[in-house]
Order: C-alpha cells, then sequence, then structure tokens
C-alpha cells in the first residue's frame, strides 16, 4: 500500500479512549479550515465501532465550526437505538471542547428487497482520461505559491475528471459533472473501512458543481465557501479499490447557498451510493445581509 493511501487509513483508524468515545488525528490538505470529508468519515468510523453486525445505511451529517488541521478531534458516540433491524448512533465531534460537526448515523441489518436503480451516465471511461493530479502538476505555475505543494503532493484517492474544469479561465458551464475516483492502491477488505473511504471522498468536488454556472471557483479573491451539512446514503457495498464514477448536479442556488447532488455508480454500473450537500457559496466582494 502506497504511503499516502496508509496516512489515510491510519487517519481512520480512530483511538478508543472510552467507552464510546473515541479520539482521531487531522489531515491538512491545503483548504482554509479541516476537510470536511475527514469529518464525515471519521464521524462514520465511530458510529460503526459501537455497531457491530449492521452496515451504515445512511449519514446526516451538520457543519457547525471550520476545524483546526493541528488540533485532534474526540468524538462522542450516543447509542440512540438498538433494534433488530435497525440501530441508529448520534456522533458529536470536538475540539477543544466546542462541537464542530455532529451526525445521525443510521444502520441495517442486510435483507433481501425490491430493487431498481438509475442507470448510470454514458461518459469517457477512467483508462482515457487524465487524474486530476496530473493536469495540477503540469498547471503548477498557476496555482497560488503557498497552495501548490499541497494541492500537486501525490494522494491516496485518484480522481479522473470527465471534463476537466478550467482554473485559469473559468467558463459559465452547466450545473453537472462527473468524475471517476479510486484509492491509488488494494485496499483491505473491511466494509466499514470503503464505506469511511467513499464518505471521506464524496466530499471532493461536490460544492464545486453550484458554482459551474457562474464561472467562479474556491481560489478567486472574495470567494467564500463551506459545506453546511452532508449526507449520504450507501445502497450496495463499496469496493474504493475499484473505480467509481461520481456524477453530480446542482438543482439550485439561492440566498448564498448551493445544493448539490451525487450518485456513486460502479464501473459496471451499480449504483453504489447517493449524496446531497448544502454549502455556502458567497462572494464577499458584492455580500449584503438583507434586513
Amino acid at each position: 500500500m502506497s504511503d499516502v493511501l496508509e496516512q489515510l487509513v491510519r487517519l481512520l483508524s480512530l483511538e478508543k479512549i472510552e467507552t464510546d468515545k473515541f479520539l482521531g488525528q487531522c489531515q491538512d490538505l491545503g483548504f482554509k479550515q479541516l476537510f470536511g470529508g475527514q469529518l464525515l468519515a471519521q464521524s462514520l468510523m465511530a458510529a460503526s465501532l459501537t455497531a457491530e453486525g449492521f452496515n451504515s445505511h445512511s449519514l446526516h451529517g451538520y457543519f457547525l465550526q471550520p476545524g483546526d488541521t493541528e488540533t485532534p478531534i474526540e468524538f462522542n458516540v450516543d447509542r440512540i437505538r438498538e433494534g433488530k433491524s435497525f440501530a441508529t448512533r448520534r456522533v458529536v465531534a470536538l475540539q477543544n471542547n466546542i462541537e464542530i460537526f455532529t451526525a445521525n448515523v443510521s444502520f441495517h441489518a442486510d435483507e433481501d428487497g425490491y430493487e431498481h436503480q438509475l442507470e448510470i451516465p454514458e461518459v469517457k471511461p477512467p483508462e482515457e482520461l487524465r487524474s486530476e493530479l496530473e493536469i495540477r502538476r503540469k498547471f503548477a505555475d498557476f496555482i497560488p505559491e503557498k497552495l501548490r505543494d499541497k494541492f500537486t503532493q501525490d494522494t491516496p484517492i485518484e480522481i479522473r475528471p470527465v471534463k476537466p474544469f478550467n482554473y485559469i479561465k473559468p467558463e459559465k458551464l452547466s450545473p453537472q459533472k462527473d468524475i471517476w475516483m479510486k484509492a491509488v492502491d488494494a485496499l483491505p477488505d473491511k466494509q466499514i473501512l470503503h464505506r469511511c473511504l467513499l464518505a471521506y471522498s464524496s466530499d471532493f468536488g461536490l460544492l464545486g458543481t453550484s458554482l459551474n454556472p457562474h464561472a467562479v471557483h474556491g481560489m478567486m479573491p472574495g470567494i467564500q465557501l463551506a459545506s453546511l451539512d452532508h449526507a449520504i446514503w450507501f445502497h450496495h457495498d463499496v469496493k474504493m479499490d475499484d473505480w467509481l464514477l461520481y456524477s453530480m448536479d446542482s438543482p439550485s442556488a439561492s440566498h448564498g447557498l448551493g445544493f448539490n447532488r451525487g450518485s456513486v455508480f460502479s464501473k459496471d454500473g451499480k449504483l453504489i451510493a447517493s449524496v446531497a450537500q448544502e454549502a455556502l457559496i458567497r462572494d464577499k466582494n458584492t455580500f449584503k445581509r438583507k434586513t
């Protein structure tokens, strides 16, 4: 396993400090604050460690405060429900005794039932596309110097955009985006780990979908972006070391908020998971609070 992927797996391996209380370390990806996907994945891991015999099927989380990349995170799990078919957990993530994220996670005992799904979009396969990291390195001189090293370093999750966004000369696009993604190496066959890695990866690119029609991106001066909430539903087992298509769209943006959705498909077309998120998308140059 590559060093960067091993580091990410270790990041998700929480330390148990008391019954239903865990400690997680942090990772600096070069953003202004802690990456939201880390909070999603670690919270899901904390909840999963208290729900043996069940698989997670949904997570609904709220980002309450910006996280600090230098301070460990305490995850407190509340066992809300213990049923025969379902179990529910509430997770509160704290830094310096301040709540920065909270999530409700529902677990389900697998059973047979009706099945249907949306069809996978027709897009170019990953073998015909360049990785986002390769594109970043090619245009490294255009990345702000303070972000360049972080944005061009090796990554544990490889992303290949179907239609790369032009950060140098952004243009107005439809509010839709498709990327292929997978872990850069083989992973242990542990479904908890694969679901947590998908939760982690589901925060890549989703927020930016609502910016497409406005020809802006987060590195522009005055653009303020922040995930406000995030939900993910797991429909089938996840295999993060195989290619997954993440197809995203943004049905609406209004009042400084952008709403985004995502569907995650296996390469053979099975709908693995669904995602939804609302985010702050604010231009501080023109921002004026209504009275």
